[in-house]
């Protein structure tokens, strides 16, 4: 199972970001897919999760209305996009499925 991430880097406060998160080597449709995040000194937590066909979907509460996860099964990818971004939502990002991760993509929002 391979999961990698891209699409981080510096973004000033209120930008977007759009980070996508290729998977390879197990049965994609089947799974639901999710996108969490550390920052420094902290735990990594959920930021959002999307059901195995996209009919569903959760979100942390401190990005709800700000960040939207999507996925495409034809070509095994999630994504998450973000947008008014504030400093605090600066981490690294990784995309998680089933008990794999991906080594992560840095997100840093400052002016």
């Amino acid at each position: 199972v391979q999961l990698v991430e891209s699409g981080g880097g510096l973004v000033q406060p209120g930008g977007s970001l759009r980070l996508s998160c290729a998977a390879s080597g197990f049965t994609f449709s089947s799974y639901p897919m999710s996108w969490y995040r550390q920052a420094p000194g902290k735990e990594r937590d959920m930021v959002a999760t999307i059901s195995f066909a996209g009919r569903s979907r959760d979100y942390a509460a401190s990005v709800k209305d700000r960040f939207t996860i999507s996925r495409d099964n034809a070509k095994k990818e999630v994504y998450l996009q973000m947008n008014n971004l504030k400093p605090e939502d600066t981490a690294v990002y990784y995309c998680h499925a089933l008990w794999y991760w991906g080594k992560g993509t840095l997100v840093t929002v400052s002016s």
